[in-house]
Formats: C-alpha cells, structure tokens, sequence
C-alpha cells in the first residue's frame, strides 16, 4: 500500500501554514511516500487557504525530484477544460511528469459563485470535464468560438511530458460516483466521512466491477483514501494533543455540512443550538478517532491500513494539517516514514 500527504487546512493560511506544505513536500520525496495532494477551496476558512491547486503544486514541484504532485481535487465545474489542461501542464512540466488530478463536482453552492450557472448539473459536468481533459491532454484539439464569433481550433501549451494524465474521480460516497469512475477507466479518491469500512468495501467492488467491464482509452485502477493522520508512541498523549484542534476543525465542517442542507430544505444554521454543536463534534471526535483516522502509535495505523488493503484500497493520503501546532506536525513525520517503510516491505 502507498502512502501520501494531503493537505486541507482549517486555517485561513499564512506564511507558516505555507512552510508546513513545502517541509512535508520534502520529507515526502525524501521518505519515499507516493505523493502530496492539494485542494480547492473558495471563500471559507475551512480549507480556504488553497484556492487553486495548480498553483500550491507547482510549490511543490519546485521542491521535489520524484513524489508525484496531485491535485485533491480541482472543482470541474467552476472551470473551463483548456484553462485545466493549460495549468496542469505548466506543474507537469515543472514537475518533469509527476502531475495527477482529480476532479470532484463540489458541494458548496457558496464555492459555484464563480460559477453560478454550473452548480445544478455539477454532478454531471465532472465526468464530462474529466473526459474532456483526458483528450485534449492527449493530444485533441479544442474548438469554439473566439471573441469575434468565428469558430476556430486550437491547441493547449505547453504540452505536457505525460502522454497520459493520471485522473481520478473525488466521491463523499456516492455509490453511482465509484460506477462513473469505474466505467471512464478513472481512480477513486475517497475518504471515511459518512462511510464506514463496510460501506466502502461496498463501493470499492462496484468500482472494479465496472471497470473491468470498461473500454476507456486510458485505465488509472487505483483508490486513494483520505484519512486525518498524527502518529506518536503514546496513544494517549496523541488522543490528547489532537482533541483540541480536531474538534475545532470538526465544528468548522459541522458549520459547512450544516448549511449546505439548509439550502437544500434541511434545518437552519441557527436551529443547532451550542449543545447539538458540541454533541456532534464530540460523537464525530470518538468516531475518528477509533475507527476513521491515523491517530495514535504506529501499530494502530497499520491496523486501519491492513483493514483498508483488505478491502481494496492502493493508498492512504494522510491529511496532517487539521490544527495540530506545524512543529509537531513537523517531529510526527518520522513515524510516517516508518509506516512508509513497513507498507513497502
């Protein structure tokens, strides 16, 4: 099983959040782990700090030599397939091929303001930019309309190095997303939000089911499943350093879930007084912690990865940067490389 790094910061950023991005970038290729995954995130703290993916891997192409550079994931709808196409190949130019992407529909109507007109058929316009990408990467040129009406055909530049660019599809845990990723020959990043083991075992079968019937041009077979990560040697003092600042990224999440189904006829923001908060947060922190996170001693990880290699998954992206202080973040990154080399051997 491969291991990564995923980031998806609950802070506003700053130059320090930055420096943590860029030092994991250098333990990762360093340490042999398989990749490092940034976000897109608009208008909320929550994962705000990375509005365009391109631009935070470019970062860390510029500070690797091998880790592959991926984006976790771009938000196809609120974007046009050549400006994916132009960006993605500058960061696997500079990258000297390492690029990968996946692309996710988006969820938050607040994110689509860049895009209003996208957001009711977002579902389906993510397979749709997907396999538009995948051919104009390999080589389709684009038609349209120019400024002046007339229709013409152009090329993206720069080319890449890639004939191919490694694509996956980003699901919450939509059985029907797994299907969709399977049939267009595309991987899976998923996570354990709202999804137990079971469940997910489920959709991993559906997903090879469906692939193996596909006749997609191009066949990325591979799921990546995103799990919050601090490891240590004492499984107490890890539960007590990741209380705090889980919880609150926790609450940051109950804040956007919650008005996400308030726009979609649920109960109201207001309607959730400080005591349903705190009482989801606290069921969600047990929850994590216990069966759905990377927290505690090595050995508790490598029985979640054994769990999740059993059920089918290639790789776990291990997201490090929910609020934990970045300089124990930093000194936890010795026990990930251990992990690393026990998953390789």
């Amino acid at each position: 099983m491969d291991l990564s790094l995923f980031y998806f910061s609950s802070s506003a950023g700053d130059g320090g959040s930055y420096s943590l991005l860029l030092d994991g970038a250098k333990f990762a290729d360093a340490e042999g782990l398989s990749a490092v995954w940034t976000p897109e995130r608009h208008f909320h703290r929550f994962g705000g700090m990375f509005p365009n993916s391109a631009v935070t891997s470019a970062a860390v192409a510029a500070v690797t030599e091998r880790v592959s550079v991926r984006a976790g994931s771009v938000i196809a709808p609120l974007h046009h397939p050549l400006r994916i196409v132009e960006d993605w190949s500058i960061v696997d130019n500079l990258s000297g091929g390492r690029a990968g992407v996946a692309f996710a529909s988006g969820w938050n109507s607040q994110d689509f303001l860049l895009e209003p007109d996208a957001y009711a058929d977002r579902r389906t316009i993510v397979v749709e930019t997907a396999d538009e990408v995948r051919a104009l990467w390999r080589g389709k040129p684009a038609t349209g309309a120019d400024g002046l009406g007339n229709q013409i055909e152009v090329e993206p530049f720069p080319r890449p190095v890639q004939g191919d660019l490694p694509i996956w599809l980003t699901s919450g845990g939509s059985p029907e997303t797994f299907a969709a990723a399977g049939r267009g020959g595309y991987g899976v990043l998923t996570h354990l939000i709202g999804q137990d083991m079971a469940a997910l075992a489920a959709k991993i079968e559906l997903y090879r089911a469906e692939l193996a019937k596909s006749s997609a041009p191009q066949r990325n077979e591979h799921v990546a499943v995103m799990l919050h990560t601090f490891l240590g040697e004492d499984r107490e003092q890890i539960k007590d350093i990741v209380h705090e600042p889980f919880s609150g990224y926790l609450r940051d999440s109950v804040d956007l879930l919650a008005k996400a189904a308030e726009l979609a006829g649920g109960p109201s923001l207001e309607a959730l007084s400080e005591q349903d908060r705190a009482g989801i947060v606290d069921f969600a922190f047990e929850r994590y912690f216990r069966t759905s996170a990377l927290f505690g001693t090595l050995e508790d990880a490598l029985e979640i990865c054994d769990q999740l290699a059993d059920i089918g998954v290639d790789e776990v992206a291990c997201l490090v940067d929910f609020g934990v202080p970045a300089d124990l973040v930093r000194e936890s990154f010795s026990h990930l490389g251990d992990l690393n080399k026990i998953l390789q051997s």
